[in-house]
């Protein structure tokens, strides 16, 4: 494993990356913050504004996967640029229909599925160009930019809409993310490529490669015994060469099940439950955010030392059991100031496996199947979250919070037994 230091582009694509998924952010996430604007302004009912909401994140979770293949064939520039362009060009063009919550829906929805192609190309071209003993912090930094992204837009979409309206917020997404396509093609380049191994990383002396893997060490298109053709171990499935990426997306998608129930309950909780003001429970929901955000980096800088993604998933598996209980029992009574503690606490650790998975994920993909799996990641994320809002909300409705809290800490204990044993890395 080499120990030379990320070079000077790979910071500069890192910078980028994150702008770009901020922006991304903002467009996805943007409509949610405009219910009110659309229920009292616009006429719209309450479904529809909750429909115009959501439509965003629908058009995401539709093209994630293929946006990831578009990358893998095409390159991450290319996706980065045209994908950002276009979420700007159908924000710019949902303003000539902002009265119809039909067509408001569409072009919306539009608007998500073009802006997909950051989620999957952004993590992509970042690992790329970041050695692995760096990776882990890197991806970390780059599981920032949702957060980040979203308090962005709850801080300047409500004033602008207030001043402008529904067609202020969507010119102002479509001069980010325009900006941001200009500098993709300026700035971003497509990461060198590696030569394909793969590597049980934890575990060195246990020889159990493919034999064409082990063997197919070719530079990606470089001739190979007269052929040019890329080699062996470009073109395997990794989906089909063990069950490391199914797990791991499994293990994702169980431990998102207390990050998005904090994320979207968190904020009633502590009003309903605990009894705090609704000022002081939002500020203590930001500050959660913003621990969270710096604790993906903390823990991806942690995996580079410790060398090991899924030993450390392990552990913060663990961590999420302890708090989901915890915050059962203090569903039980109104412990405010212990409750906003153990709140921050169990939110930073529920997001903390983020930059973890992705970049276990692309590493154990490699170069010519990471786009499709960060998309397949993201896919099943999302999914899991969509089920979550009504199905937590059920919960509570039929059991209350504290049996409710304690149902889904099972998630992250089942996780626990799914991790893998060793990385996988076929891109070093």
């Amino acid at each position: 494993m080499t120990t030379n230091g990320p070079t000077r582009q790979a910071w500069v694509i890192l910078v980028v990356g994150v702008l770009t998924q901020m922006a991304a952010t903002i467009a996805i996430a943007g409509p949610a913050f405009l219910i009110p604007y659309m229920h009292s302004d616009l006429g719209f009912t309450l479904t529809q504004a909750g429909t115009v909401a959501a439509a965003p994140s629908f058009g995401l979770i539709l093209t994630l996967i293929a946006w990831g293949a578009f990358a893998d064939r095409f390159g991450e520039r290319l996706a980065m640029t045209l994908g950002i362009g276009l979420t700007a060009a159908f924000s710019a063009a949902a303003v000539l229909v902002v009265d119809s919550p039909i067509w408001m829906v569409i072009v919306i929805a539009a608007s998500g599925a073009a802006a997909a192609s950051v989620n999957s190309a952004s993590g992509r071209v970042v690992m790329g160009w970041f050695p692995r003993h760096r990776r882990g912090l890197a991806m970390g930094i780059r599981q920032m930019s949702q957060p980040l992204g979203t308090s962005v837009a709850a801080v300047t979409i409500p004033p602008i809409a207030a001043a402008g309206g529904f067609p202020a917020y969507l010119w102002f997404v479509a001069a980010v993310t325009g900006v941001l396509a200009l500098i993709c093609f300026a700035l971003i380049r497509n990461p060198p490529d590696p030569t394909p191994t793969r590597a049980e990383v934890a575990d060195p002396d246990r020889d159990t490669l493919p034999e064409a893997e082990r063997h197919g060490q070719n530079e990606p298109g470089t001739a190979s015994a007269g052929e040019g053709k890329p080699s062996a171990a470009s073109t395997i499935n990794p989906y089909r060469s063990d069950s490391f990426l199914w797990r791991i997306h499994a293990v994702s998608a169980l431990l998102v099940v207390p990050q998005f129930a904090f994320s979207t309950y968190g904020l009633v909780w502590l009003i309903v439950v605990q009894g705090i003001g609704a000022g002081a429970a939002g500020a203590i929901v930001a500050i959660a955010q913003i621990v969270g955000a710096v604790g993906r980096m903390v823990v991806g800088a942690l995996s580079d030392r410790t060398g090991s993604r899924v030993g450390l998933m392990r552990i913060v598996a663990v961590a999420a059991v302890i708090v989901v209980v915890a915050i059962a029992i203090l569903s039980l009574t109104e412990l405010p100031a212990v409750a906003a503690v153990v709140f921050i606490l169990a939110s930073a650790v529920s997001v903390a496996d983020n930059g973890l998975a992705f970049a276990s994920v692309a590493e154990a993909a490699g170069p010519r199947w990471s786009g499709k799996a960060l998309g397949a990641q993201n896919t099943g994320q999302f999914v899991m979250s969509a089920l979550l809002g009504p199905g937590f909300g059920a919960l509570v409705t039929a059991f209350g919070y504290p049996l409710s809290f304690g149902l889904i800490a099972i998630a992250p204990l089942l996780s626990v037994g799914i991790i893998p044993r060793r990385d996988v890395d076929r891109i070093t």
